[in-house]
């Protein structure tokens, strides 16, 4: 795999250098001492992966991450000294089209490199992402059983997203108003540990309150409710929510097909379903369950999404009942739901 590093700092440069040469595959093609320098040597060659550090002179990482998936778009992973100190870059990055974010390795006294095999990790899921090795979600569910909890009049709205997620997420929501009567779910392709950080980062950025999914949870109108797991997310027949190992060899983690997936299974009512931009074509089978269930589904289009490849996917299948950017969902729910609304009375 042919690597591009950013980041100003020898010590980190060292570290990541070699991490990297333990593995034979990996490629170091070229370094980058600042954002703009980087945005360059991308133009002269597009690498197969990016290690981008936030912090840096003359151009940072949020910026140069921005740029190239303007101009030359590759994977990006982010590699800083402290993920949970610089959450606010991590995920102006990430919704700008970074993948996912990891700390720098650091070497210690005798040489080695702690957090050195979480970082090779990462690559690797990255490359198996990137080279569309996935499995789509394969997961059945049994019959559902008699609902335990009263849905009659509840609107639940599912949102799926990868990459450049967290920035699409907040145009969209930050649309509705403080005790908008529906329940948003959210499932983003993150890992746990930085899910608490994506909620803080958001929450002062819309109207309603956002939390983190606990085991059991029930959807709440006027509430966002954001997954947080390194498994799945799914419904069970009580129509709470629980996270599950299965499907083992699912390769997202979490799935938004198998969470999608479980929903059209037991929730009783139709409801909306958004799949946003992302890598890959997770989402999309689950799209379609759902859109067979009289749902409203909503795919983003090609120009607003900062990959298209989830949505695309969706679009392909005929899983989408509309095809719109991102400017334009929030208020496309809410027609949705004030002419339900109306259709009621009438």
């Amino acid at each position: 795999m042919k690597i591009g590093i950013v980041n100003d700092l020898a010590i980190c440069i060292e570290s990541l250098q070699k991490v990297l040469t333990s593995v034979p595959e990996h490629q170091v093609v070229w370094i980058a001492k600042n954002g703009l320098e980087a945005v360059e040597r991308c133009g002269e060659l597009t690498p197969d992966i990016i290690l981008m550090d936030l912090v840096m002179p003359v151009m940072n990482g949020v910026e140069a991450t921005r740029r190239i998936m303007q101009t030359t778009p590759c994977p990006i992973l982010v590699v800083t000294s402290s993920v949970t100190g610089n959450s606010a870059k991590v995920f102006e990055a990430m919704g700008a089209g970074a993948l996912d974010a990891v700390a720098t390795p650091v070497i210690g006294k005798l040489g080695d490199t702690a957090k050195g095999e979480e970082l090779l990790r990462k690559i690797y899921r990255i490359g198996q992402l990137t080279g569309e090795m996935s499995k789509t979600a394969g997961k059945t569910f049994r019959v559902a059983a008699k609902p335990k909890i009263e849905v009659e009049g509840l609107d639940l709205l599912m949102l799926g997203c990868s990459t450049g997620g967290p920035k699409i997420l907040t145009d969209i929501l930050s649309t509705f108003p403080e005790n908008f009567p529906a329940a948003f779910i959210v499932i983003q392709h993150m890992n746990a540990q930085f899910t608490p950080g994506l909620v803080e980062w958001l929450a002062p950025q819309i109207s309603m309150p956002v939390n983190i999914i606990r085991d059991g949870a029930l959807p709440e109108p006027g509430k966002v409710l954001m997954a947080c797991t390194d498994d799945h997310l799914v419904m069970t027949p009580r129509l709470t929510f629980s996270y599950s190992e299965e499907p083992r060899d699912n390769f997202y983690h979490p799935s938004v097909d198998v969470c999608f997936n479980s929903v059209a299974q037991y929730w009783p009512a139709a409801g909306i379903a958004a799949l946003l931009t992302g890598i890959g074509r997770d989402g999309a089978q689950g799209l379609l369950a759902l859109h067979n269930r009289n749902w409203y589904t909503i795919a983003q289009d090609r120009g607003s999404s900062i990959v298209y490849g989830m949505p695309k996917a969706a679009a392909q299948i005929g899983a989408a009942t509309d095809i719109l950017p991102a400017g334009r969902i929030g208020r496309a729910i809410s027609d949705f739901l004030l002419a339900k609304k109306t259709k009621c009375y009438e």
